[in-house]
């Protein structure tokens, strides 16, 4: 059975229509490679509505642990280049109903890829850091990877801070 996805309709922005979360981990949703529980909530809420997955680095080496129990996948980028590994992965699966959230150097190019597809691309400091360059890419930026992702299940949030 499809999932429901989220569609939200944000005035003089747009309507979005997500059906997947294509997300960074480290830095994005964990500091120190370490989530809040509830962060993991949230994720658990989230996988009912949208499929969701994971592209990393995985710097800390925890993400496996960090996301056990929870439905999502996750795909450890490996070699160099991650930035255009994500923006390859995005574009293939649609980038136009992707919600994408990322910190890093290595999530400019997925960031802008979605943005420009019209999908919703949010940049997201959790402790770490945001690159200017995430920013400059994203729709929004917002602190707090439990702030980023209550995006999607209070869409009125996006409303108040998207709408023209």
């Amino acid at each position: 059975m499809a999932k429901p996805g989220i569609t939200v309709n944000i005035p003089g922005f747009g309507t979005r229509e997500i059906r997947t979360i294509v997300t960074d981990y480290t830095g994005t949703h964990s500091c120190g490679g370490k989530m809040t529980d509830s962060v993991k909530i949230i994720l658990r809420k989230l996988a009912d509505l949208v499929d969701i997955h994971v592209l990393t680095s995985d710097t800390f080496g925890t993400v496996r642990k960090e996301l056990a129990g929870i439905p999502v996948v996750i795909h450890i980028l490996e070699g160099s280049s991650h930035d255009h590994q994500k923006a390859v992965y995005v574009s293939v699966r649609g980038a136009n109903t992707i919600a994408a959230f990322g910190n890093g150097n290595n999530d400019r190019l997925m960031l802008k890829n979605v943005r420009e597809a019209g999908g919703l691309a949010v940049a997201v400091d959790n402790g770490e850091g945001c690159a200017v360059d995430a920013i400059l890419n994203a729709d929004l930026f917002i602190h707090g990877s439990e702030n980023a992702l209550m995006l999607l299940l209070d869409t009125n949030r996006l409303k108040a801070t998207l709408r023209f």
